[in-house]
């Protein structure tokens, strides 16, 4: 599907220079003199290298739409993780790296969102939230007030997180994967 130039908007996946990137700033600039343009952030989605570009409104660009599809999570193999398609049960396999630091958050037969290109996956999108279980958690220091003041806990994943002092170990809370991020306490 083509787009203008300047139609583009954060999130869009276009295609340029033979390679698919995502739209993750986009500025419409008016100089004082010359003609508007898009000034456009560009994320490749295969290795995540940034760019540049400038859009006129007279240019056109390709925009691609990804195939959707919900898929649970199966294991983890080392180098890939392998996620089974929901309709067809196919097993899919996604490399680590381009899942990034929230595989650290995937649980056996989570749900989550395998975007694709042309058969080929090329992201995969977890739940907004996901209950983990605090396996340590500092001591609360005497004399903080309750409302300003976190301790690090470590998640049975191994991952580092601020909680509330009221948390202990062995609590179940609802943490945000994609920047590891207290949310509440899970109700059991």
């Amino acid at each position: 599907m083509k787009l203008n130039g300047n139609a583009v908007k954060p999130g869009n996946v276009i295609e340029h220079n033979g390679r698919l990137w995502t739209a993750v700033k986009v500025e419409h600039v008016k100089p004082g003199k010359g003609g508007a343009f898009a000034q456009i952030e560009l994320r490749d989605i295969r290795d995540g290298t940034k760019l540049n570009e400038r859009f006129r409104s007279s240019e056109t660009v390709e925009r691609v739409i990804l195939e959707e599809s919900e898929c649970s999570f199966l294991y983890d193999d080392g180098d890939n993780l392998v996620f089974m398609h929901g309709e067809t049960y196919e097993q899919i396999a996604v490399a680590g790296t381009m899942v990034g630091d929230v595989a650290a958050f995937l649980q056996d037969g989570m749900l989550v969102t395998v975007s694709s290109h042309e058969g080929d996956p090329i992201s995969v999108q977890l739940p907004d939230k996901v209950v983990m279980e605090v396996v340590e958690a500092d001591a609360v220091v005497k004399g903080q007030t309750a409302s300003s003041s976190y301790k690090p806990a470590v998640l049975e994943n191994g991952v580092r997180v601020l909680v509330p002092p009221h948390i202990e170990a062995g609590t179940r809370i609802v943490v945000r994967p994609e920047d590891a991020s207290y949310v509440e306490r899970a109700k059991d």
